[in-house]
C-alpha cells in the first residue's frame, strides 16, 4: 500500500516555485555563498513547518520571512562580532597590525600543567612543616616574618624550610 500525502500548502508551493529567485535574493543582499545556502534552507524549513491556512498572498509572505531570516542572520553576526572583538580585547594585545595572544598555547600549557604535576608530587614528599611553610610564603604570599608568626617559629626556621623546599624541588623537578 502507498502511503497518501497530502499536496504542498500554499505557502510550501511558492518556495518551491521561486526557490532560484530566493537565492538570487538573498546573494544581492550578502554576496556571501555560504550563507545564501544556509539561509535558503532555513527559509525552507520553516515554510514546511508553517501552517500556511491563513496566509492570503504566499509570494509576499514568503519575501517578508526571507527578509526577517536574512535579518536575525545579520544580528546575530553583528552581535557574534561585537562579542568576539570584545573577548578579542581583553585577550589579545597589537602590536602594529599583529596580534599577540596572550595566552600560551595548547603544548606551552601541555608542558605547564604536567610540570606543575611534578612540583606538586614533590611538595607531597617534603615534611609537613617545610610543606605548610613553603605553602604560606609562596603560594599564600605572606613574607618570611608573617610565615614565623602564623606557624610560630622563627624568621630563621622559615628561610629554612624554604630553602629545603627549593632545593628538593630543583632536584625532584629541574629547571
Amino acid at each position: 500500500m502507498s502511503k497518501q500525502t497530502d499536496p504542498p500548502s500554499p505557502l510550501l508551493e511558492a518556495y518551491l516555485a521561486r526557490r532560484d529567485d530566493m537565492r538570487r535574493y538573498f546573494l544581492a543582499r550578502l554576496g556571501s555563498g555560504a550563507d545564501v545556502e544556509d539561509l535558503v534552507q532555513d527559509l525552507y524549513l520553516k515554510v514546511r513547518d508553517l501552517p500556511a491556512d491563513e496566509i492570503r498572498n504566499p509570494a509576499a509572505f514568503l519575501y517578508r520571512l526571507a527578509s526577517n531570516l536574512m535579518l536575525d542572520r545579520l544580528r546575530y553576526r553583528r552581535s557574534a562580532g561585537a562579542r568576539d572583538a570584545a573577548w578579542r580585547s581583553l585577550h589579545h594585545v597589537s602590536v602594529g597590525t599583529a596580534d599577540i595572544v596572550d595566552a600560551p598555547d595548547a603544548e606551552a600549557g601541555f608542558i605547564a600543567r604536567q610540570r606543575l604535576d611534578r612540583v606538586s608530587e614533590a611538595l607531597k614528599t617534603l615534611s609537613p612543616q617545610t610543606q605548610r611553610v613553603f605553602q604560606l610564603h609562596k603560594f599564600d604570599g605572606l613574607t618570611h616574618a608573617e610565615t614565623a608568626a602564623r606557624l610560630r617559629i622563627s624568621r630563621s626556621a622559615v628561610e629554612k624550610h624554604i630553602s629545603a623546599a627549593l632545593k628538593h624541588l630543583m632536584i625532584r623537578v629541574g629547571r
